[in-house]
């Protein structure tokens, strides 16, 4: 619409020039004027001719100033063939990369049919392996409990080896006070142990004065047979018992108790003790297998059974003194351990397993009563 209306424009413009130009050069004519030495004529002419540059200049100087198009192609044409040549280039650039584009596209379908063809029995042959292999981990799991439960069993006899090693420096160290005199009293015995939980704290140093001297008393009926306990011959480090005093005073229950520090000789009148505080913990709770143990088909000699029950003990021994137990010992029927021994020994071959089954409910100062059973 702005076309037309512009063609429109330049063409009452044009009129209107031509008219005004041809009045103009008419006036010019008959008035006889000369421009430029010219004569009348010729004037006229000029006249004329300058105004149809004028109406030329006016014209096009209204179609640049409205029309952004024309602009565009009288000043910026060369530029756009230019750029246009160039698109042109690309396109067909683009489209020879897209055929080849194509073509490698044809070429990765085809390879990855094949190798969908090839990847198919190597799929299969994978899956055969996973089973295989989820068969040999359910053998080596099985395995590796075996393994455990050995490591296990090896690790009581080293704990009772080690064990018997400590008693035995401490029956070398008995021996020496042996030669001196007769022991009375030997290096870490208890002489009184206590469970307590304090309503109040402030109960604290009384519970510790009576807990001193009830281990006096029996430090007196060891060291002093026959002799009323008249003084002190019980000795703990104030630092010790000032420690004692601020444990017990917090929260829970306590085991304390007081230990001999050195061996001590029939009728000395010093014995020097240190006081040992735990929590008190449940150890044991009644029916619960503390260790288990087996049996191999080809262990039915009574040595083999004697070793293996032996076995089975310290490593029961050595569970319950780990979760806090003071015992040195455990509590069991021999005669039913004796029954048990020779079942074992009379039996037909096969594998036997055995456990250790806590009898009742203990703590850490409690005695640990067992009972030594062939599991079901």
């Amino acid at each position: 619409m702005t076309g037309w209306f512009l063609l429109l424009a330049l063409l009452v413009l044009g009129g209107v020039l031509s008219t005004l130009g041809d009045r103009l050069g008419s006036r010019v004519g008959k008035a006889r004027l000369s421009l430029l030495g010219l004569r009348p004529k010729r004037t006229a002419v000029v006249i004329t001719v300058l105004t149809g540059s004028l109406i030329s200049a006016l014209s096009l100087g209204l179609l640049l100033l409205v029309s952004r198009q024309l602009r565009v192609g009288l000043f910026e044409l060369n530029a756009l063939e230019a750029k246009l040549r160039s698109s042109r280039a690309d396109l067909k650039t683009s489209k020879s990369a897209q055929r080849q584009a194509g073509k490698e596209l044809t070429t990765a379908q085809q390879r990855a049919a094949e190798l969908r063809r090839t990847l198919k029995p190597l799929q299969e042959q994978t899956r055969s392996l996973e089973a295989e292999r989820q068969r040999l981990s359910q053998d080596v799991n099985a395995k590796d409990v075996e393994i455990q439960r050995t490591e296990q069993e090896l690790s009581a006899v080293r704990t009772q080896i080690r064990s018997g090693e400590k008693e035995l420096n401490q029956l070398e160290d008995t021996l020496l006070a042996l030669r001196r005199g007769n022991v009375a009293i030997s290096s870490g015995q208890p002489l009184a142990t206590v469970t307590l939980k304090l309503e109040r704290p402030d109960q604290a140093k009384t519970v510790i004065d009576q807990l001193l001297r009830d281990a006096n008393l029996q430090a007196y009926q060891q060291v002093l047979p026959g002799q009323p306990a008249e003084r002190q011959i019980l000795l703990v480090p104030r630092p010790d018992i000032q420690r004692l005093e601020q444990t017990i005073r917090k929260p829970g229950t306590w085991v304390v108790n007081i230990r001999s520090a050195a061996n001590v000789l029939l009728g000395e009148t010093v014995v020097y003790a240190f006081p040992e505080v735990l929590p008190n913990v449940t150890v044991t709770r009644e029916g619960e297998v503390l260790a288990r143990t087996t049996l191999a088909s080809n262990e039915r000699n009574p040595e083999a059974v004697r070793n293996r029950l032996n076995l089975l003990l310290a490593s029961t021994l050595a569970e319950v003194q780990r979760r806090g137990s003071l015992s040195k010992g455990l509590q069991f029927d021999g005669n039913e351990i004796n029954a048990l021994g020779q079942e074992l020994i009379d039996r037909n071959g096969g594998l036997a397993a055995l456990e250790a089954v806590a009898l009742r409910r203990s703590e850490t100062a409690d005695p640990i009563a067992i009972q030594l059973r062939l599991s079901q």
